[in-house]
């Protein structure tokens, strides 16, 4: 063998250590799996080693990469879109061109991106609207908010209130034409974290006379307590949503102070004094037996109260709103939640299945077999419209 031939054999065995990865049998495009894994990982790599140079802050690269993926706000022969602004958030608002008689159903939704990334302009979320608009002939808000590492909770889950709030009223649904008893919310991942919360905040609220008749939860990151779930241990590795990456988009989600992720990575950021909060996210109670089968609940490890005192933030039902008691569970409205089986935020959607409807809420639960984090919203993947259309036909049936 020549040295040429050596030099690419040793190349092509490198590239395929960089790209393969072990999937599961019933992943239905691993190829392309791998190939998306191996763009995110690129950018992360680059991400990581500009952040290690002190020149930006791991998050803010990662979202100057995804800014050339948006999509302007273009209107189109069945929808029309706009910018605007409600109550100083950016939104973008979706309008079915076709004339309705009646008033039409209103959608309000949150992207995700771990409270860091992302935006109602990225071609996936944009293209989604333009779908749920048409075929749903619904009025879609998309909305952005404030972003870490700049801006830590309560910001972001301020943003989408206020936003919500503005949407909610009167004279703004009369000017869109929407029904106000036919009005949904729905996010997905940190989006799904966000819509959660503020539909529990919502229901407390006595300024808002227009409530919603939907919550749509698409695997939402729902607590920062335990990291330890069945879903973590088995997909601490899984590409696009690793574990120490979600760890690290909740610890930003509160403070740029590594020291909270490195806490929350070993489990030991809650103070014994608020041991009481576990009960509400106890696993072992809480996941139906094909979740947990196989595994075994540890106790809490409890650390410094140092950490909780910084940043109270994590212990906020408002940032966690699997958190919350049963008695403002049962205000909730008519809920559907997809949760992927390849997901470490899995166990987080189950649960809060489980309270919803110990809480005696309606919940219809889509459980993804061959699902994965970003299956979704990452419109690469077959499987991508297979839950859209899932999606579409609940909201037609339900909103």
């Amino acid at each position: 063998m020549g040295r040429k031939s050596l030099y690419l054999l040793i190349a092509g065995v490198f590239v395929a250590y960089y790209i393969y990865i072990p999937l599961p049998d019933n992943l239905e495009e691993p190829g392309r799996m791998m190939w998306v894994n191996t763009y995110m990982k690129t950018f992360a790599h680059l991400a990581t080693f500009i952040e290690l140079l002190g020149l930006h802050h791991f998050m803010e690269t990662f979202m100057i990469f995804m800014s050339f993926d948006e999509a302007p706000p273009t209107s189109d022969e069945n929808v029309t879109v706009t910018e605007t602004q409600f109550n100083n958030i950016p939104v973008r608002v979706y309008v079915p061109k076709k004339k309705s008689e009646a008033l039409r159903r209103g959608l309000f939704y949150i992207h995700g991106g771990g409270w860091c990334l992302g935006s109602a302009a990225l071609r996936a979320y944009d293209l989604q609207s333009r779908w749920t608009a048409e075929r749903l002939d619904a009025v879609v808000v998309s909305t952005n908010y404030r972003l870490a590492p700049k801006y830590h909770f309560p910001i972001q889950f301020e943003d989408v209130y206020n936003a919500l709030q503005w949407f909610l009223r009167k004279e703004v649904l009369a000017k869109y034409g929407v029904n106000p008893e036919r009005i949904g919310i729905s996010g997905d991942s940190a989006g799904g974290n966000l819509a959660a919360a503020v539909t529990q905040q919502l229901v407390d609220d006595p300024d808002v006379k227009t409530k919603l008749k939907i919550q749509v939860l698409i695997y939402p990151a729902l607590q920062p307590l335990d990291f330890d779930l069945p879903s973590y241990r088995e997909n601490s590795h899984f590409p696009i949503l690793s574990k120490s990456l979600m760890v690290r988009f909740w610890s930003e989600y509160f403070t740029t102070n590594r020291s909270l992720e490195k806490a929350m990575l070993s489990s030991q950021h809650i103070p014994v004094e608020y041991s009481h909060l576990f009960k509400f996210v106890n696993w072992s109670s809480l996941l139906p037996e094909k979740f947990a089968k196989g595994h075994v609940y540890n106790n809490p490890i409890y650390g410094s109260p140092e950490l909780a005192r910084k940043y109270p933030g994590f212990l906020d039902v408002r940032a966690a709103p699997l958190l919350a008691d049963d008695s403002k569970l049962r205000g909730l409205p008519l809920t559907y939640v997809i949760t992927c089986q390849y997901d470490v935020l899995r166990d987080d959607g189950v649960m809060y299945v489980t309270r919803l409807q110990n809480a005696g809420v309606r919940v219809t639960h889509n459980h993804i077999e061959d699902g994965f984090h970003g299956a979704f919203s990452i419109l690469d993947f077959k499987i991508s419209s297979r839950i859209m259309n899932q999606y579409i036909i609940w909201l037609r049936e339900n909103l």
